[in-house]
């Protein structure tokens, strides 16, 4: 079973969009056409410049080998990160999370979702995304009353 981030559309607009949280194949093999087909095209100029350096400094003498492996850590993160990339770029485009859903694949998701929204007893499967707090500029930060040890302090510590 995967996990689903539900991220709904800004006001108005009455869509959802269901983004598995995990592995993503073909962001691996092909990191810019999948952030290009996600409309990620900052992303996808990113990842398409930092491949092509990385292929030209094959050709510099003593990385012909680390060419090819550098390219593939980049292929790897881009397919590890992929989901919290996309979900990156939909909040940035005033997307707002809705939770998290537990399905086989989309559909499923999408029909959890639909009918967890619709009644008042969510599903003990289906986790709400909690209200992020606000900070209070006002309020001081309190200081440590103990000496720091080392690099950090132990603030409470006497």
């Amino acid at each position: 079973m995967a996990s689903f981030v539900v991220m709904e559309a800004p006001e108005g607009r009455d869509e959802a969009v269901y983004v598995r949280d995990g592995f993503h194949v073909l962001a691996f093999l092909l990191p810019p056409i999948w952030l290009a087909w996600h409309r990620l095209w900052i992303e996808a100029l990113l990842a398409f410049a930092v491949m092509a350096v990385l292929g030209s400094l094959g050709g510099v003498s003593g990385f012909g080998d680390a060419a090819p492996l550098l390219s593939l850590l980049v292929s790897l993160y881009v397919g590890l990160e992929a989901s919290a990339i996309w979900i990156a770029a939909l909040r940035r485009r005033g997307w707002h999370e809705w939770g998290v859903v537990d399905a086989y694949n989309r559909d499923d998701a999408e029909t959890k979702h639909l009918f967890a929204e619709g009644s008042d007893a969510v599903d003990d499967r289906v986790e709400r995304a909690p209200p992020m707090p606000s900070p209070d500029p006002l309020s001081p930060r309190p200081v440590p009353a103990g000496p720091a040890l080392g690099l950090f302090s132990y603030p409470g510590a006497r």
